[in-house]
C-alpha cells in the first residue's frame, strides 16, 4: 500500500532507516494492537524499521530525561501534555491530511490558536464512572446523572445485596486510583456550573482551595457508611475485572480495559459507563477525557519525514479503526467510527461534553501525585478532609514556582 505524498522506501539509496517510538500504553491488549500497526507498517515499508518501546511506569522520568537532554524519540505519547508539557519538542503536524478529520473535540488540546497540531490521536478518552449494568437493573437503579442520585445509587447497593456488594470499589495500593476520583470530581465541582466556575482563579494561582473540600468530606463519608471497600486501602488493579465480573462491584473507575476483560470472565455481565454526574443544581454530566494515546513525532528528529509517514499510515481509516477498536475507546477522528465495547454508551451520550482532565489544564505538574497521596492519608486516618485541602493548596503554591 502506497500512502499518498509518500515514498515507497525511506532513503533514495535504499538504506534503512530505524525509527524510534515510546508509548504510554500498558494493557496487554493497548500494545498488542500498537504493535501489530507497526509490524504492518514495516511490512509495507521495507526499509523503515520501528524500536516501539513500552516503558509503562517509567515512562514519564525516562521522557522528561530525554526532553532535559533535547534527545527525545522519533515518535513518542504525548499523553495529555501534548501542549503543556511537550510543545516545544513537537513537530508541527497541521499540514497533514488527516488533520481535517480531527475530531472536534480534540481541538482545545490538541491544537493551538495559530493552528498548530501537536499530536496524532490513537484514540480518545471518554472518562466516567463504570458500573455493572446486571446489577442496577437487577435493583431497579437508573445510571445517575448527578452526585446526589450517584450517592444514593450507592446506598442502595448497600441495602438491596445486604453488603455482599461493594458499593463504589478503588484499588487504592496505587494513589492513582484516589487520583482518579478527585481529577474526575474536580470539573464538576470547579469547572462545569457557571456559578461554581473557577476556571480563573485556577490559573491565576487565587483558587481558594476550601472549595476543594467537599470531595475529601464525601470520599471520608463513603468510607464511614460502609460504600468503600474494606481494603480499598491494599487492594490491587488485577482484582478489579474478576470481582466485576463475579458481580462484586457496583461502580469503579475502571477506564476503558475493563469491560473487554470482564466479558472475557463472565460474558454475562455488562459493564456500563456513565458520564461524569453534576454536582450542582442545573449542570449537566460531562465526560472526562481528550487525549489518551497518541503519536507526535520530535521537531528535531534527522527522520522527520519518515516519523510522520508513520503517522500517515496510523491515520488511514481502516487503521485507526482497528487501533481505537482494540483499545476499547472512540477514535481520534470524526470519520472513524470504531465499534468497541462501550459503543452503545458513546452513542447514548453522544452530545455530553467532554473536558480536559482536570490537573493536565489547571494544575502545576506535579499535583497528580497529591491529589492521590492526600486520598490514601485521608482514609487511613491521618488526615481530615480539610487538611486534604490545605495540602493541595501548599503543593499548589508551591509547585506553580517551580
Amino acid at each position: 500500500m502506497i500512502i499518498a505524498g509518500c515514498s515507497n522506501s525511506a532513503s533514495g539509496d535504499g538504506d534503512s532507516t530505524t525509527l524510534t517510538f515510546y508509548s504510554t500504553a500498558t494493557t496487554e491488549e493497548d500494545k498488542a494492537v500498537i504493535k501489530e500497526a507497526i509490524t504492518t507498517f514495516e511490512e509495507e515499508n521495507p526499509n523503515i524499521d520501528i524500536e516501539g518501546n513500552f516503558p509503562g511506569d517509567g515512562y514519564e522520568q525516562m521522557l522528561r530525561v530525554k526532553m532535559a537532554a533535547n534527545d527525545m524519540p522519533d515518535l513518542f505519547d504525548t499523553h495529555g501534555w501534548a501542549k503543556a508539557r511537550y510543545g516545544e519538542y513537537v513537530a508541527d503536524l497541521s499540514d497533514m491530511d488527516w488533520v481535517k478529520n480531527l475530531d472536534p473535540a480534540l481541538n482545545e488540546i490538541l491544537k493551538n490558536d495559530q493552528g498548530k497540531v501537536y499530536a496524532f490521536p490513537l484514540n480518545q478518552a471518554k472518562d466516567g464512572i463504570t458500573y455493572n449494568a446486571n446489577l442496577l437493573k437487577k435493583y431497579g437503579i437508573e445510571p445517575p446523572t448527578t452526585f446526589d442520585e450517584f450517592m444514593d445509587a450507592l446506598y442502595q447497593i448497600k441495602e438491596k445485596s445486604d453488603g455482599k456488594v461493594t458499593p463504589l470499589w478503588f484499588h487504592g495500593s496505587d494513589k492513582s486510583a484516589f487520583g482518579q476520583y478527585f481529577d474526575q470530581f474536580s470539573t464538576p465541582l470547579l469547572i462545569t456550573d457557571e456559578q461554581h466556575n473557577y476556571e480563573k482563579e485556577l490559573l491565576d494561582g487565587t483558587f481558594d482551595w476550601s472549595h476543594y473540600t467537599f470531595l475529601p468530606e464525601k470520599l471520608k463519608q463513603m468510607q464511614e457508611d460502609g460504600l468503600l471497600n474494606e481494603d480499598a486501602l491494599t487492594a490491587q488493579i488485577q482484582q478489579q475485572a474478576q470481582l466485576m465480573a463475579q458481580g462484586k462491584i457496583g461502580f469503579t473507575f475502571g477506564g476503558g480495559s475493563i469491560g473487554p476483560a470482564v466479558e472475557e470472565l463472565n460474558p454475562e455481565v455488562q459493564v456500563g459507563v456513565v458520564p461524569m454526574p453534576a454536582i450542582h443544581e442545573g449542570d449537566k454530566p460531562s465526560w472526562i477525557g481528550g487525549e489518551r494515546h497518541t503519536v507526535a513525532a520530535w521537531k528535531d528528529s534527522e527522520n522527520l519525514e519518515e516519523a510522520k509517514k508513520f503517522i500517515a499510515f496510523l491515520a488511514q481509516p481502516e487503521i485507526a479503526k482497528k487501533i481505537a477498536e482494540g483499545t476499547s475507546l472512540p477514535a481520534g477522528l470524526a470519520n472513524v467510527e470504531a465499534d468497541n465495547y462501550y459503543s452503545e454508551y458513546y452513542k447514548k451520550f453522544k452530545d455530553i461534553k467532554v473536558y480536559p482532565y482536570f490537573d493536565r489544564v489547571y494544575l502545576p505538574s506535579g499535583m497528580w501525585d497529591v491529589m492521590g497521596s492526600t486520598g490514601q492519608e485521608l482514609l487511613s486516618g491521618s488526615m481530615t478532609p480539610e487538611e486534604v485541602s490545605e495540602k493541595m493548596s501548599k503543593e499548589y503554591t508551591r509547585l506553580r514556582k517551580q
